[in-house]
């Protein structure tokens, strides 16, 4: 999650802003070794992390050790395990004998003691230690976070307001190697995890899944053992280290009962067990529109954060200081926005769109944002009503910068522009005009996250199955918005009763219908494409003439 600050960008702006590129980033060797599948990644396949660490808040250190078994796909000689500087590598151990290995910028080349049978499992156990990357700015800047974050009031100095030690993990975008040695990149999930934590008594660490077991330790630290039972998206593990207290419930949904943990600071109680209600209607509401919430075997949790909020896979970090819109601010300046907790709504979103359905690539991390910021749209639908749910996702057109494209360059861990969010969730709303059947719509987002259960996704392997499921051609309206800067401009003319119209500013043989007024106070949908068309037209005047604002397009009257 990377919600960016407010620009404004309504429907009909001059094509300049709209076309602004930015400066060409250049990738490093660095970049294509975090980012692609290289051969030293593509012949094993993760199976299971068993991941302990001790942190030491006093030092800002950690230390501990992760065993990663894997399924060889094919022989090979040489790993790549990835673990970000500062951190040090100790030790690697395979079969009981320590492996020579050599440091590439934030990769590892273990060299194995001979080549391993396809079809066998492995493991590999890697020690390590240092002080990791601290988040200036978390979530946007990520890291290890010792104490609030930057601009907040709530704490400071590794400590929380009441002066109890806090710590936490926010590493989206960054990678989970910025705290852990793995093989970091999107396209490989565990089928399982354990997460041990040992922390300084009387902190309490919690993490993703279920506690297990707590040992308390002879030293003065607690190890909180939690372990999570389903594939899990790497850059969601997480720890939070703090003074929790905690709450219970349960939820009857689609898939039974769903156990519902929530741990605030332990002075924030009272108040979480207010707003944390919130969660029961979030949960109802994403069920109806995208199946059942897809971790019932790991539970829902919210875990309070010393930063913002991230999507962590079953628990879920709040940092919203307990109120309703994002930081007491509503993004789509329509005051609805004002009527519910955006991080509980948007990040809880993201167990759907995000974890259940994993970018492989960090380039498609649209598919995570765009349907996120497209759920609250629909969270405020299931609460107000459809004319609120679109009367909010309009207003968040204001966000869009169109600075950079969505899609950025692949295979180098590039993030794409923040307009994954707004422009993507209006993309998706205006697909939903085009489909124009809500039921249709409700079972294409139910049915991906069916196809896709569980597993990691390529951009064009998510837009086949949304094709199909729509029954729909959508490549170019996905080529359009996705990996472009241009907003589709409907250009017109009105010649007495005749209307002239075609799209201009759109990639070649964009044909996308929209649906405008032919007659006063009437909407029909026309099939515009590049080449001029012409219909009869029925309006009281010139200026009667509107396109449907649900549509993300721009108009543009012309006179010759």
């Amino acid at each position: 999650m990377r919600i960016l600050s407010l620009s404004l960008c309504l429907t009909l702006v001059p094509l300049a802003a709209a076309t602004a590129q930015a400066r060409p980033h250049v990738y490093t060797h660095a970049d294509t070794l975090r980012g692609s599948g290289g051969p030293d990644r593509a012949w094993w396949d993760v199976t299971f992390y068993d991941l302990h660490v001790r942190i030491s808040p006093s030092d800002s250190t950690i230390r501990g050790w992760n065993a990663i078994s894997y399924r060889v796909l094919k022989p090979q000689t040489e790993m790549q395990i990835d673990l970000q500087v500062p951190l040090v590598a100790d030790s690697m151990i395979q079969d009981g004998h320590a492996l020579s290995f050599r440091r590439d910028s934030n990769a590892f080349f273990v060299t194995l003691s001979a080549a391993q049978a396809a079809g066998k499992i492995k493991k590999i156990t890697i020690y390590y230690h240092g002080k990791p990357k601290i988040a200036r700015n978390p979530p946007w800047d990520g890291g290890l976070i010792w104490g609030g974050a930057r601009g907040r009031g709530e704490a400071r100095n590794g400590r929380d307001s009441l002066g109890n030690l806090w710590a936490a993990t926010a590493v989206e975008g960054l990678g989970a190697s910025a705290w852990w040695p793995l093989k970091d990149i999107g396209s490989d999930e565990p089928d399982s995890q354990r997460i041990a934590i040992t922390v300084p008594d009387p902190m309490l660490d919690v993490s993703n899944g279920r506690l297990r077991s707590t040992t308390h330790n002879p030293d003065g630290t607690t190890t909180f053992e939690w372990f999570v039972v389903s594939p899990i998206n790497n850059y969601d593990v997480e720890a939070n280290a703090g003074t929790y207290a905690h709450f219970s419930d349960t939820y009857k949904g689609e898939a039974g009962k769903l156990t519902l943990d929530f741990w605030p600071l332990a002075y924030h109680l009272d108040t979480a067990k207010v707003q944390f209600q919130q969660a029961k209607s979030m949960l109802a509401c994403f069920e109806h529109w995208f199946g059942p919430y897809p971790w019932y075997a790991d539970g829902y949790k919210l875990i309070e954060a010393p930063h913002l909020g991230m999507e962590h896979q079953s628990g879920v970090a709040y940092g919203n200081g307990y109120k309703n819109g994002y930081s007491g601010r509503d993004l789509s300046g329509t005051g609805t926005g004002l009527t519910w907790d955006f991080i509980i709504v948007h990040e809880s979103a993201h167990e759907w769109w995000g974890n259940n359905i994993t970018m492989k690539d960090h380039s498609d991390m649209w598919i995570h944002e765009s349907f996120a910021n497209y759920a609250e749209n629909l969270y405020v639908e299931c609460q107000q009503g459809k004319a609120a749910g679109a009367k909010y996702v309009i207003g968040t057109r204001r966000m869009v910068k169109n600075d950079s494209p969505i899609i950025p360059a692949y295979g180098v861990n590039a993030e794409g522009s923040g307009d994954m969010y707004y422009k993507g969730g209006n993309m998706l709303h205006t697909m939903r005009q085009i489909v124009n059947n809500d039921e249709k719509w409700r079972s294409v987002l139910r049915g991906l996250n069916k196809t896709f259960w569980h597993k990691t996704v390529s951009t064009a392997e998510f837009e086949a199955e949304f094709n199909r499921l729509a029954g729909i051609n959508f490549d170019k309206v996905f080529e359009q918005y996705l990996t472009t800067t241009r907003i589709p401009q409907f250009e017109y003319k009105i010649d007495k009763d005749t209307l002239s119209y075609h799209w201009t500013n759109v990639v070649p043989g964009f044909d996308m219908p929209v649906s405008v007024t032919l007659q006063d106070g009437t909407y029909t949908l026309l099939h515009p494409t590049e080449a001029w068309k012409t219909v009869a037209v029925k309006l009281s005047s010139p200026a009667a003439f509107k396109i449907d604002e649900n549509y993300y397009v721009m108009a543009k009257p012309v006179t010759q």
